[in-house]
């Protein structure tokens, strides 16, 4: 099953998590490519059973949580058809608040989402994501 991991980072937390899923997927015999908002082709999501699109949370620290501007200008570059399951994560400082659901609506609710909602403070995997991410390995198998 390949699947595509696409991260937009400002400190470089979001790439560290984004490599850390791709790593743990990659363990569980998942065929994985990592690439970020700015190295993005359109050629990368060819055939891919899964998308997994991450961004680092900003606004105030409790509320108005946002995608950074550039993820929201890639966003509305991505195709407006992908056969694929698409999956949502983030890094954050306190709390996402309201930051998946502002990254739904960015993507206009359009494409097949998994609603598996992954997040990370400090770009680590948690005990949590990885039983979700071994759920999605063993779906994919």
């Amino acid at each position: 099953m390949k699947t595509v991991i696409i991260y937009n980072s400002k400190t470089g937390t979001t790439k560290r998590y984004a490599e850390a899923i791709g790593e743990y997927l990659s363990s569980n015999k998942m065929n994985v490519s990592i690439t970020s908002i700015e190295e993005y082709q359109p050629e990368i999501l060819k055939d891919a059973n899964y998308l997994l699109l991450g961004c680092w949370t900003q606004g105030l620290l409790f509320f108005n949580q946002h995608p950074e501007k550039a993820w929201v200008e890639f966003a509305k570059k991505l195709p407006e058809k992908i056969n694929t399951k698409v999956i949502l994560f983030t890094t954050y400082k306190i709390l996402t608040g309201s930051m998946f659901r502002k990254m739904y609506a960015h993507l206009n609710y359009i494409y097949n989402f998994l609603y598996m909602e992954l997040k990370s403070r400090n770009g680590k995997l948690s005990d949590t994501d990885k039983i979700l991410l071994g759920k999605l390995a063993d779906q994919a198998a």
